[in-house]
């Protein structure tokens, strides 16, 4: 039997999309909202849609904001996507009022020029820092960019009037501003290595 992938389910988030994938990649996976199938989960994919409060507080509705912090702490590989990039920093521009996850130091800001949010295919450009992404273009959807404190975790760069952080890589964990499951050949790819590695 292969690795557990759970895929958190916090009533938001492209589940159905990302399932798809992973049936395709003939991966097993459980989608769940139950702080024991993220305890006992070989890796976490977090998908991303939404909005930044919402997120944390069915995160923290659901007590899942400790079994998903510890299984970071302790090494399991972890797949953000979209808001599931956004909400392991501290705060957001979307909701000053709520504490972020804070497992990265940083904040997300929104974007001030041009249409928001940006819709559409983008090139990312990869930084020493990645093992799973091509220099190519992904499919985004976002008002909002991250900006981490430690400039050595960013995976790659994209342009959007601004230059800014589209995915980050620190240790067991790797989250992506675009969404790799509506990104063709190349997030398919990006999944693909993503499994094969962790």
């Amino acid at each position: 039997m292969g690795k557990k992938t759970v895929i958190v389910d916090y009533d938001a988030g492209n589940l159905k999309s990302i399932a798809n994938m992973l049936k395709y990649l003939d991966e097993d996976f459980l989608i769940s909202s139950k702080a024991e199938d993220i305890k006992n989960a070989d890796k976490i994919i977090f998908p991303g849609q939404g909005h930044f409060k919402q997120a944390i507080e069915n995160l923290d509705k659901k007590n899942l904001i400790e079994p998903i912090k510890t299984a970071i702490q302790n090494g399991k590989p972890f797949l953000g996507i979209c808001l599931g990039l956004q909400i392991l920093f501290e705060k957001s521009e979307e909701a000053p009022e709520i504490e972020g996850l804070g497992i990265l130091n940083g904040e997300v800001k929104k974007f001030t020029e041009g249409k928001v949010p940006q819709i559409g295919w983008n090139k990312i450009k990869t930084t020493k820092n990645n093992d799973f992404l091509d220099d190519t273009f992904y499919y985004f959807v976002n008002s909002f960019y991250v900006v981490p404190k430690d400039a050595d975790i960013i995976a790659s760069t994209a342009n959007y009037n601004i230059d800014f952080c589209a995915s980050i890589q620190k240790q067991n964990l790797t989250a992506v501003q675009f969404h790799p499951e509506k990104s063709s050949t190349a997030g398919l790819n990006f999944f693909k290595l993503w499994i094969a590695k962790s």
